[in-house]
């Protein structure tokens, strides 16, 4: 069964090839292709799922060769949510672009798969190395699907994103250098042994490592002060890109958890919790300005863009805590906020598409077509990331609340975040009134009509903040186990002694 740990790694590569050589094949088959690839893709991830549910961690070492020198993939409970709810989100947002938005680009569907493909190695590496692999894979995937659709409007945003993504990938490979020269390895669990026996001027070198390694993952997460390049980029992104680049920011997130608590965690030694002190009140700041940046947004794209800020501030601020409590509420908050992001996405394409010329700019227009029903999937979007009941996202930020202990972090975080949510109900109530509910004479020119697949994709994600609702108790009680796998780092340096090959799971 470990051999399953490859399928979300060579279902879109061996799809994203095939796709390479139909460039000049029919459209249909290409989106065909393209369907059913991201629905295997989907379908193995919830077969691994399915495995890691059982607390325990499953190996696949590539050409069975061990660690702390051979690549390996691990699976566990966070990587198997990843994965799922990564897949999932891709298919809505594969389903959406049929509708007409991967037209202008044979290799949008290559692009799109290879994406998928870095975002999981991501998810299962067990390696710092390949983990930086999977980012640069992805990025470059990223770069040509932000560069979809052409012209100036997104040229510039797309080149700002390039550069300093560019200049991470730089520094990451600098950090884990510097971390490699006095540890010798960068198996994740190799480096949880070693790192708490660094001293000296070796503990310099690993810490300086360590703390630029926590600013490339923060370039990636968009936490201030270097968040300000994800607005114009999210917001000038074709749609379906748009929605996927939700994710993006989250695999920061990911790394941050995935590192941070396991090789810099509370048994680094001198080296515990290293830049934690920093991540809280950052995270705040992040939360904040995200709320400025929704208030001031003069179009729908951008507030969803300015939406992205604020989950991760939101998410990052109870990671910082480093507690039980507060790692399954940030992961309850992240299967929801990722979702409804995305489906926001898709609804204002889907609104920009009804208002002729106005598109999806906050000002008054003729009565648009359809508005009953972009009105109502606009508002469960809105309601479910401002946190109000009785969407998933306010679940996701009660448990937030619940998770912290009382003292200053208490205080802060739970003022922040409930100031901050009052304002971005303000910011969607804002938005939403003037596109859907005031209206002026005139007559738009006849827009197309809704099709089914794309409203079928957008409504999808919307109505995910639902069932996320309904399944509450098992998503809770899986987060919760997640967190305790996490902290139990003891556990994941174990695989270092696991037998890595041929073993049937």
């Amino acid at each position: 069964m470990t051999h399953w740990l490859t399928a979300p790694i060579l279902i879109p590569m061996l799809g994203g090839i095939l796709q390479t050589f139909m460039g000049y094949a029919p459209i249909s088959l290409r989106r065909t292709l393209g369907i059913a690839t991201t629905a295997l893709i989907l379908a193995s991830s919830l077969v691994l799922l399915a495995l890691a549910d059982d607390g325990s961690y499953r190996i696949y070492a590539f050409g069975n060769w061990q660690p702390p020198f051979g690549i390996v993939l691990v699976l566990d409970r966070l990587a198997a949510l990843m994965l799922v709810m990564t897949s999932v989100l891709a298919l809505c947002c594969h389903m959406f672009s049929i509708g007409g938005a991967d037209e202008g680009n044979r290799q949008f569907h290559t692009l799109f798969l290879f994406q998928l493909m870095g975002l999981n190695i991501a998810f299962l590496t067990g390696d710092l190395f390949n983990l930086f692999v999977a980012f640069e894979v992805l990025l470059i995937a990223s770069y040509g699907l932000l560069m979809h659709g052409g012209g100036t409007v997104r040229t510039v945003p797309a080149l700002h994103y390039v550069v300093l993504n560019l200049i991470g990938s730089s520094i990451f490979l600098i950090s884990v250098g510097m971390i490699y020269s006095v540890t010798g390895t960068l198996n994740m669990a190799d480096l949880a042994v070693k790192i708490p026996q660094v001293t000296g001027d070796n503990l310099n070198i690993v810490k300086a490592g360590g703390m630029m390694l926590l600013v490339v993952f923060a370039l990636k997460a968009a936490l201030l002060p270097l968040c300000f390049w994800l607005p114009k980029a999210y917001a000038k992104a074709t749609a379906p890109v748009a929605a996927l680049f939700a994710v993006m920011t989250k695999v920061g997130v990911y790394a941050i958890i995935r590192v941070y608590l396991l090789v810099f965690g509370n048994d680094a030694g001198e080296l515990a919790n290293l830049g934690m002190d920093w991540l809280f009140p950052l995270a705040l700041a992040t939360l904040a300005i995200g709320v400025i940046g929704a208030l001031g947004a003069d179009n729908l794209k951008s507030l969803v863009a300015w939406q992205v800020i604020i989950s991760v501030g939101t998410l990052l601020a109870p990671v910082a805590l480093g507690s039980a409590a507060s790692l399954s509420a940030a992961l309850f908050y992240l299967l929801s906020t990722t979702w409804t992001v995305a489906g926001l996405f898709l609804v204002a394409e889907l609104v920009a598409h009804q208002r002729g010329s106005a598109r999806d700019r906050i000002i008054t227009a003729p009565r648009m077509r359809n508005r009953k029903l972009l009105g109502v999937l606009f508002m469960m979007g809105a309601v479910a990331a401002a946190g109000l009941p009785p969407l998933s996202g306010f679940f996701g930020k009660v448990l937030i609340l619940k998770s912290v202990e009382p003292g200053p972090q208490m205080a802060w975080l739970w003022s922040v975040l409930l100031i901050g949510s009052f304002l971005t109900v303000i910011a969607y109530s804002r938005a939403g009134s003037i596109v859907f509910w005031r209206t002026v004479d005139g007559h738009l020119e006849q827009p197309e009509p809704v099709k089914g697949k794309v409203t079928t994709a957008a409504g999808t994600l919307i109505a995910l903040t639902v069932v996320i609702v309904a399944l509450a108790g098992p998503i809770n009680r899986y987060t919760d186990a997640t967190a305790q796998q996490l902290l139990d780092t003891g556990a994941y340096t174990e695989i270092l002694q696991t037998s890595m090959v041929g073993e049937d799971d």
